[in-house]
């Protein structure tokens, strides 16, 4: 694909992104299939990122493709205001046959960022409508990631995410996070140690009075935070604590949803079943912009039910449920279902591993971590150059040598779509080893 020559690279600020080095030196991708993008200079890339986590179908899936190009042709879009649309309502019910048993009420959004929003408003809301005013206040965890809308922020547990923007918002707590350097280094899988670290949660609730809070937002595997798996018993931990306290517990499964994983969800891999999910990225595969929160049926009763107001739940979006992301959506699980892309990732999921782990003991790495189809690297510093400096390198030297990784600050960060095959680990892995080797 020919692109102009002459590309203005002023007016669009990129996100996190360092701008001014960007434009000096761009990186532009003008074509995508498979496995593979391709850029402005001719070279074919294999995308290590599956996008950004998303386009676990693969790039310009043929079915999602059609189903897109022929929605956009009936249907443009419908008002999400008191009307509505069949795909809609079609799409979350496909919904609610992935997430575990009980949460079949869909709210959709367009980003994970709108998605945790939704969430964290309907889990006060719902405290609300039960008499319980006073549960305004959250409990979210370090090194988490939950978007960068306001409430998002402010649950977020990544410094620089945060600094930038004020106090943001009043009572919230964080509990630390579980990783540990000395203690679970190059762990495989779920860690072994590190179950203790969930009764810092009743160590947070002993400061506070538990009435006060409406629920603990957590990723089960933390992503952007470096791909932070969870010790073993953790997960099922923090459900029982919040059980015991009337806390809801919110899944943040932006990146974990729809394979990722190993399964529909992590809450489903890991058997722990929470109080809502919010969902973005693999809903559509990234086709259109899509998030969607799911809730327990008793949180929808309650708030729905108690409303004193023909409107129950004042909240929503000009393009919840947009025509043509439903279409992508609907089309993007039938391709999940069609190809079993799911168990393929579980498959995927120790060849991966055994690849991943084959680094171990080269220059400059310090952790490896990884769990289904998402794994990551962990730099330290050497001889006069950060973490960050060597991640950025390997970075580099990877894209220049057509293969897509993540850089992101001391780590880089895979996770490849669910149709990635032996041979495109190996060479991922590989293309990594050359530029550990190169600094």
């Amino acid at each position: 694909m020919e692109v102009n020559k002459n590309l203005n690279l002023d007016n669009f600020w990129i996100p996190f992104t360092p701008n001014r080095a960007f434009k000096l030196d761009p990186r532009l991708l003008v074509k995508a299939e498979g496995m593979y993008y391709f850029s402005d200079d001719n070279r074919k890339i294999l995308d290590g990122m599956a996008g950004l986590w998303c386009c676990n179908a693969g790039h310009c899936h043929p079915h999602i493709v059609k189903a897109v190009q022929n929605q956009i042709a009936i249907l443009d879009y419908a008002t999400a205001f008191n009307m509505a649309h069949p795909k809609a309502f079609e799409l979350a019910e496909k919904i609610a046959e992935l997430t575990p048993d009980g949460l079949d009420r869909i709210f959709f959004g367009n980003s994970g960022s709108e998605a945790v929003e939704t969430a964290l408003k309907v889990a006060i809301a719902f405290h609300a409508s039960r008499g319980e005013r006073q549960r305004t206040r959250f409990i979210s965890r370090e090194k988490g990631y939950h978007g960068v809308n306001y409430g998002g922020v402010s649950v977020g547990g990544i410094p620089a995410n945060r600094k930038s923007f004020g106090p943001l918002l009043t009572g919230i707590d964080h509990l630390p996070h579980t990783w540990n350097l000395d203690e679970m280094a190059f762990s495989q899988g779920q860690p072994t140690w590190g179950l203790h670290l969930a009764d810092e949660l009743e160590n947070i609730l002993s400061f506070q009075d538990p009435s006060t809070v409406a629920a603990l937002i957590i990723e089960p595997v933390i992503g952007a935070g470096g791909v932070i798996v969870p010790p073993k018993g953790y997960l099922e931990k923090i459900r029982e604590i919040c059980s015991k306290h009337g806390i809801l517990l919110i899944f943040d499964e932006v990146i974990t949803g729809f394979g990722r994983v190993g399964d529909s969800f992590a809450a489903n891999r890991f058997k722990v079943t929470p109080d809502i999910i919010a969902m973005a990225k693999g809903l559509t595969g990234a086709a259109v912009p899509m998030s969607a929160a799911a809730f327990k049926t008793e949180i929808y009763d309650a708030i729905v039910e108690s409303s004193e107001t023909p409107i129950e739940l004042f909240h929503g979006y000009t393009y919840s449920g947009h025509p043509v992301a439903a279409a992508a959506g609907i089309a993007t699980l039938e391709v999940y279902e069609k190809e079993e892309l799911f168990q393929r990732a579980k498959k995927m999921e120790p060849i991966f591993q055994n690849a991943l782990h084959s680094l171990k003991g080269e220059n400059f790495i310090v952790d490896i971590r990884n769990f289904g189809l998402m794994g990551a690297i962990h730099f330290g510093p050497d001889e006069g150059k950060s973490a960050t400096e060597i991640s950025s390198q390997v970075f580099k030297y990877c894209y220049e040598n057509d293969v897509l990784v993540r850089f992101s600050g001391d780590f880089i960060v895979l996770s490849p779509a669910l149709i990635v095959e032996e041979d495109h680990i190996n060479t991922i892995v590989e293309t990594l080893r050359k530029g550990i080797h190169s600094i």
